[in-house]
């Protein structure tokens, strides 16, 4: 039997060295590092994996000792990496999420100049764009200043309220527009009822109406600035008695999500869970913009 190489020739990040050489190459290359690590946690999924399926298919022989115990162990590291990393697999999955969740741009999208073009046509703040910030940590920084006045007004963290406007604008990109074309700067999707005097956008959304998602024709609110924005959200949370809870358990990222969602704020069942993990993404965001 021929020999057969250790799990560390595998390159999985198997000891503290090969941890600082991922570190070090996710500062120089991060799509690089994601793709590395994607690979290694599907490695290490398909090695439990053959695990599994050895010992309900094969159970423990009467002639496994030690030896062939750790044979075939390394038959299966070696396997498993060989079966990792190949297009369609389990890491691309895993590496697509990863780089939605640390705001890299996914493979197969455009370069830096065009993506900062497309941030530009949809919003984004341009003195952001021109720092080399796209997507999502130029959302984060362009919102920060006014987020952090709604803090101190209402207490609800400045990252959860960045996280809120990501989440119902897709970080910027589906901004409610006018018939014409203009922009509402509405990021919290809050509706025009018979109170509303200011100017309105009326658009196509979806409602979910006993837990069915239809599409619904309903009025914005519009504003002449996201600073406007915040500012009227505030107001809403400040001022109406239903969210008097909400403010109360702003602390934390997922009482502060069910509570919007028990509040009514959204009809979409799933809204607190979704809203969770953009505040996570939010707060990983501002730690790297620190």
């Amino acid at each position: 039997m021929a020999a057969l190489p250790v799990p560390h020739a595998s390159g999985l990040s198997a000891d503290s060295r090969s941890i600082a050489a991922l570190k070090n190459q996710a500062a120089a290359d991060p799509k690089s590092a994601i793709r590395q690590a994607a690979k290694q946690f599907e490695s290490l999924f398909m090695q439990e994996l053959m695990k599994s399926m050895r010992q309900s298919s094969m159970g423990t022989g009467l002639l496994d000792n030690e030896g062939s115990k750790l044979g075939t162990e390394l038959l299966d590291t070696q396997l498993s990496t060989q079966m990792s990393g190949l297009p369609g697999g389990l890491a691309d999955v895993i590496a697509r999420q990863l780089e939605r969740q640390m705001g890299v741009p996914a493979s197969g999208q455009a370069s830096p100049q065009a993506a900062a073009a497309a941030a530009l046509r949809s919003g984004a703040d341009p003195s952001q764009v021109q720092k080399g910030l796209t997507g999502a940590q130029a959302f984060v920084k362009q919102h920060q200043d006014a987020a952090r006045a709604v803090e101190a007004q209402t207490g609800i963290p400045a990252g959860f309220l960045i996280a809120q406007a990501a989440h119902e604008t897709g970080w910027g990109k589906r901004d409610i527009r006018a018939a014409d074309g203009t922009p509402s700067h509405n990021l919290f999707g809050i509706k025009a009822g018979p109170n509303w005097k200011g100017p309105v956008a009326e658009i196509t959304t979806t409602e979910f109406i006993n837990g069915r998602a239809h599409k619904v024709t309903a009025k914005f609110r519009a504003y002449a600035s996201y600073e406007e924005s915040f500012a009227d959200y505030a107001k809403l949370m400040s001022n109406n008695p239903r969210y008097e809870r909400v403010l109360a358990n702003a602390a934390d990222a997922r009482s502060f999500a069910q509570g919007l969602q028990r509040a009514g704020y959204a009809t979409d069942p799933a809204y607190a869970d979704k809203l969770t993990r953009v505040i996570n993404t939010t707060l990983r965001l501002q730690q790297g913009l620190a």
